[in-house]
């Protein structure tokens, strides 16, 4: 191609050894390039054309590069003089016992010569070849420029340029080629083949693929991170990629020791009954427990109180069966009541302990359907025992409240435990839980309130509760042991005093009653009952109620300042 400038040329006359031939020709252009080797050896010494005029300068010894200013012949011309030959002398190298290419001849395994800069006009002597060796494998040295062609141009038609012929002009032809346009000799920045990296390897295309493969990495490590962590959170979380089988206690037959709660429970649920009352105005839910196999049950008063005369009354044992129920006796004063259920077999009574027997600190199960829960089993101990309480008195007169020497338990209690038995050890009834102490009301305690457990709950002694429910079931009513006096309730000393006048403007002291026979006037207070220190009026009804009638006491009292100690015989009152 013209591109309107004259291309230059230029050659490098090889100097003939004895016994070798000529280098073979190499083209320039990036990597090795396939060689072309004349068929016949060149001359020992290249002349240029005689159509070319020769220079005006003198010619530069071949061991030297020519001048920078030397013209080379221009396309279309005719070659230039040959240089003078270097006159012979030592070589300028010593012999290369290897035969390393460039000086040695390779040998067909051998690879290419590296290639060189560009040489001057005259070209470099070439020291004579020393005696063949053996082939030996050639180090690969590093990637140089071209190396011109080393043939002239009548003898090379081609030349390699990186690896493809490229067809060069005859005699009097512009040539065009990428050679025939390189100027050794011109101005710096015209090289042969680009200076630098090969292309698409310059270092803003090796950054970004460098920039490319980091972010890939990265990519790679945040989904690999991403999988992992999601891989052990998940084997943190189930303990594995298989299925989890955590371990577990074999079966059990169920037995249990019989002083256990849960032997207590087992034994003495068969014998518990829940309790549902409806009457005209009010209902209500209870517990009760079985008294003998003709299907007597004993519950508190209040359980049973808002049926009336014509409610109804359901009995449902732990096995879920359910049977209708009659009242058969009721006492406020005890608040203790009997019911009883028929065309039931299988009854099981639940046996009756001594509540004398029982001592403070002693373990205890409460068993109830505390707001209508049935079987519900809890348990304590004994917190104390002869607690003097009152419950009761919503009516207003005094009727309804009862006076209970209770034994007071820690056992969780709650409204519908009432009625239902409290154990011991053996699961025998010492108790039948009746009343809590209510935290919210302030107002003593509570019976049937909705207020729950705050661990003060307070059971009726059995041994009060035996004989007042034989009483219901023989008679239909309970009887009271009584002294015969009328009590001051509002006397605010210590004791209960005597009051001045009874019922309906009578007597305090009942004529021909106990007390009368004792000895007991108007306005003494009685301070002591068989030895137990008495605070209130509502105390000495207690104490007393504690026993039965015809049972024998010892009182001590105050009469104008002075104490005195005196014993009766209790009497008998029908309850209510």
């Amino acid at each position: 191609m013209d591109d309107g400038r004259q291309a230059k040329w230029w050659s490098r006359p090889a100097t003939g050894r004895p016994g070798r031939d000529e280098p073979e020709s190499r083209g320039g252009g990036e990597g090795d390039a396939p060689s072309l080797r004349p068929d016949t050896p060149g001359p020992t010494d290249t002349t240029a054309p005689t159509d070319s005029p020769a220079p005006t300068d003198s010619p530069a010894p071949t061991d030297s590069p020519a001048p920078a200013n030397s013209p080379a012949p221009l396309a279309g011309q005719g070659p230039r003089e040959p240089a003078p030959s270097r006159p012979a002398g030592p070589p300028l190298h010593e012999p290369d016992v290897y035969s390393t290419p460039p000086y040695g001849g390779p040998g067909p395994w051998a690879p290419a010569p590296p290639v060189q800069r560009p040489t001057p006009a005259h070209g470099t002597p070439v020291p004579p070849q020393a005696a063949p060796l053996p082939p030996q494998p050639s180090p690969v040295l590093p990637q140089a420029t071209p190396v011109p062609p080393q043939t002239s141009p009548e003898q090379a038609p081609y030349v390699t340029t990186g690896g493809a012929g490229v067809p060069l002009a005859g005699p009097g032809e512009q040539r065009t080629s990428q050679w025939l346009q390189y100027d050794p000799w011109g101005a710096p920045g015209q090289p042969l083949t680009q200076v630098g990296p090969p292309a698409g390897t310059e270092p803003g295309s090796r950054k970004n693929r460098r920039g490319g493969a980091f972010a890939g990495m990265l990519l790679l490590a945040l989904v690999a991170s991403g999988i992992g962590g999601g891989v052990g959170a998940y084997v943190e979380r189930t303990g594995g990629l298989t299925t989890v089988e955590l371990p577990q206690a074999s079966h059990d037959n169920g037995d249990r020791a019989p002083e256990s709660v849960a032997g207590i429970a087992a034994s003495a649920l068969p014998s518990v009954v829940t309790l549902h009352v409806s009457g005209t105005a009010e209902s209500g839910t209870g517990t009760g427990f079985v008294l003998d196999a003709r299907g007597h049950i004993l519950t508190n008063n209040h359980v049973v109180a808002p049926a009336g005369s014509s409610g109804d009354i359901t009995v449902t044992f732990s096995s879920g069966e359910t049977a209708a129920a009659e009242l058969v006796g009721k006492d406020s004063g005890y608040d203790l009541a009997v019911v009883r259920v028929k065309g039931v077999s299988g009854l099981k009574p639940l046996p009756l302990g001594n509540s004398d027997n029982v001592q403070v600190g002693d373990p205890v199960v409460a068993i109830g359907a505390p707001f209508d829960l049935s079987n519900t089993v809890t348990s304590g101990i004994i917190s104390a025992k002869q607690r003097p309480i009152t419950a009761g008195g919503e009516k207003g007169d005094g009727s309804d409240i009862s006076y209970v020497d209770a034994l007071q338990t820690d056992a969780p209690i709650n409204p519908g435990n009432s009625g239902g038995p409290l154990v011991d050890t053996q699961a025998h009834v010492i108790g039948i839980n009746s009343a809590i102490r209510a935290a919210d009301s302030g107002k003593g305690t509570e019976r049937g309130g909705q207020s729950g457990s705050i661990g003060l709950g307070f059971a009726i002694p059995i041994n009060q509760g035996k004989r007042v429910a034989e009483e219901l079931i023989n008679t239909g009513k309970a009887t009271h042991p009584v002294i015969g006096v009328t009590l001051d309730m509002k006397f605010t000393g210590d004791g209960a005093k005597v009051g001045e006048k009874g019922p309906e403007d009578g007597p305090a002291v009942t004529k021909g009653g106990p007390a009368a026979k004792a000895g007991i006037r108007s306005g003494d207070v009685i301070t002591e009952v068989q030895g137990q220190r008495v605070h209130s009026g509502e105390e000495l009804i207690v104490k007393i109620r504690a026993h039965r009638p015809g049972d024998r006491l010892e009182l001590r009292l105050t009469r104008g300042g002075e104490e005195r100690s005196v014993t009766l015989t209790l009497g008998s009152a029908s309850g209510t």
